[in-house]
């Protein structure tokens, strides 16, 4: 996780670069902790914490590249919310490196009754997406550094089953109805 002074882009650029050739990645395993730092639901003043959401009992974490995106509105995440298994799933969360505004919007497009219980949670500095080393340079689309493409299975603060796509935006792996078995 990157401290406070890594925030810039540019630093957490170079920081990367530095990381990339010192050593492989070691994208979010089996066993890891939920990374412990302050996301954002609805709008910036609404501070949610998923280590703490998730310490007990289970859960599901969902990220995505980009909110409104064609394969996140369509396939992915309709998936989940439309999922009969989701009821079995405990909290569920859509996680994407975008503000709090465009989360709350794309969650009420998706959800409109907000009755599947799936919240949308905005990532905007990246703080817990590098937390689980998931953030990838998606410059040539996005326009800047994202979060791959993910689904996490969580128990009682920690990850129980990891299913990450190994072309960051692709759907295979993450899609409902494999990890919702």
């Amino acid at each position: 996780m990157f401290s406070k002074t890594l925030r810039s882009p540019v630093l957490r650029t170079a920081v990367r670069a530095r990381a990339f050739h010192a050593t492989p990645r070691a994208f979010v395993k089996v066993g890891d902790a939920i990374p412990d730092v302050e996301l954002m639901e609805g709008s910036p003043g609404n501070k949610v914490n998923l280590a703490k959401e998730l310490k007990s009992g289970k859960g599901v974490i969902i990220g995505v590249p980009a909110a409104f995106s064609p394969a996140c509105s369509e396939s992915h995440v309709p998936g989940y919310i439309n999922s009969a298994k989701l009821k079995d799933a405990g909290k569920v969360f859509v996680v994407s490196v975008n503000d709090a505004f465009v989360m709350k919007a794309w969650g009420s497009d998706l959800d409109p009754s907000g009755k599947s219980g799936v919240r949308f949670i905005a990532d905007p500095a990246l703080s817990f997406t590098d937390g689980l080393d998931l953030s990838f340079d998606g410059s040539a689309i996005f326009g800047g550094h994202r979060g791959k493409r993910y689904a996490l299975l969580v128990e009682d603060g920690k990850v129980k089953e990891a299913f990450v796509e190994p072309d960051n935006t692709g759907l295979n792996v993450s899609a409902a109805e494999k990890v919702l078995k």
